[in-house]
Parts: structure tokens; sequence; C-alpha cells
């Protein structure tokens, strides 16, 4: 065993996380660049560091995962959301359960709340937001955002949702309400089930191919029957019947059994 199969090994000891099911060129190459970026020679060593030191752990963690989000990435794809698929979910069953998977620094979820207040009060919005790495899901709550995160938020909604504050802009305290955020490692830990909505937004494609084959039925299994999956516009599903699913639009799948 090599040292980084040994750090893998180590790791899923240590965390629960599976860097195994990872595309290994693409993690393999970020952790070895972050391992010598702090000077240590091998991955050894670097486990040993990350044991020890809670701000190396914390990095470790910030890296592993991907956090880049923006509200309302992709906004075309988000008024197909609006204008399509919502007004079918929300004909179906007036209270929406819906699930942010990976919902990395908070944009995501406080994305859909916004949408969803287009169709619901506020007081009966619920998304549940789920990250593997605490730090992150503690900005997300802090629901603190840059410039550059909100420019495609549309002025409605930044009038409504967002304040600004010094170098950057605060989500609303109402907003923040209509979402929960918690900790969840997609690959381990148990799925909810009952979900009308699904999203899980440019993740996926940093899986091998059995890990997403297993996560595709997992989500499948987490939706009623008619729920939607959201996957980014890098992730479209090539035989979603294989996995209980149609396509209802582009990176759109509902669920048929």
């Amino acid at each position: 065993m090599n040292d980084y199969e040994q750090f893998i090994e180590d790791i899923n000891k240590k965390t629960g996380i599976d860097l195994s099911q990872y595309k290994e060129a693409q993690m393999k190459r970020r952790l070895t660049s972050l391992r010598e970026k702090r000077g240590y020679n091998d991955f050894r060593k670097y486990f040993q560091a990350l044991s020890e030191d809670k701000e190396l752990y914390e990095e470790f963690l910030q890296r592993m995962t991907i956090n880049v989000s923006e509200f309302y990435r992709n906004p075309k794809r988000w008024h197909v959301l609006e204008e399509q698929i919502l007004p079918r979910l929300y004909h179906e069953n007036r209270k929406l359960k819906v699930w942010s998977a990976a919902c990395s620094t908070g944009e995501e979820p406080y994305t859909i709340s916004m949408v969803l207040s287009k169709f619901l009060p506020l007081k009966n919005i619920h998304v549940l937001a789920t990250d593997i790495d605490e730090s992150i899901l503690e900005r997300a709550r802090n629901g603190f955002y840059p410039e550059s995160s909100v420019k495609e938020v549309p002025k409605p909604m930044m009038d409504t949702f967002m304040k600004k504050e010094g170098s950057g802009y605060r989500v609303s305290d109402d907003l923040k309400k209509t979402v929960t955020f918690r900790k969840h490692n997609l690959l381990s830990d148990r799925f909810e089930t009952g979900f009308d909505l699904i999203i899980c937004r440019n993740v996926l494609i940093y899986f091998t191919e059995e890990a997403k084959d297993q996560l595709y039925h997992k989500f499948n299994q987490s939706l009623r029957t008619g729920g939607t999956f959201f996957v980014g516009s890098t992730e479209q599903i090539f035989n979603p019947s294989r996995y209980g699913f149609e396509t209802e639009d582009t990176f759109f799948y509902k669920k048929i059994d």
C-alpha cells in the first residue's frame, strides 16, 4: 500500500469520508498540492499533522470538498425550475419538502427559498440543506456573501432578502429561517425520504462512476414518485430510466418508480 492509499484509509477511519469514492486523479492532485504547500513531503507526515492541528484539519476538509457556489448559478435553469417544475410540484403537494444536498456555503438553498417565495409564504418554506463540512455550514448559517456571489440575484429578490453590509451582503433573518443546515455525508449517511425536490449540483462530477451509480439510486429512493431531481450543468444523466427517472427538462429528472 502506497502512502496515498494509506492516507485514504486513515482519513476514512478518522472522519468516515471515503476518498476512494472520489475520482483519484483530481483528488490526489488537489491534496498533493495542499500537502506540499504546507511543507509535508509525504501523506503519512501530513496525516499526522492533520490529527494534531485543528486549523490544518479544517483546511483539509475545505480543500477536499468543492466550495464554489453563487446565487442563481446558471440562471436559465432556475427559470425552468420556477416556470415549469415548481408549478407542477406545488399543484401536487402544497407542503413542498425540499433538500439541497452538498449545499456548500448556502447560496443554493437560499436561492431555492427565494424562488419558493413566489409560491409560498416564508413561514411555510422549509428547505433542508446539508454538507459534509461543518465549518462551511457555519458560514452558510451566517449568511454573509461577497458582491461576486449575488450578481445573478434578480433585483426584486435583492431588495427583499439582501441587505448591504460592508463589502458584501447579508441574507435577511426571515430567509435564514426557511433553511435548516445539517451535517451529512452523501456516501455513508442515511437519506431522508418523501422529498418533492432534491437539488444536488456540481458535486457528483467529482465522484467515481460506481459512487455516482449508488447515489443516483439513493436519490431516487429519497424522492416521492413524481418528485424531481435537479443536477448541475455538467452532470447530465444519460440513462435516467436505469435509476427510475425520466427527463423532465435538461438537468431535471422526474421519479417514475
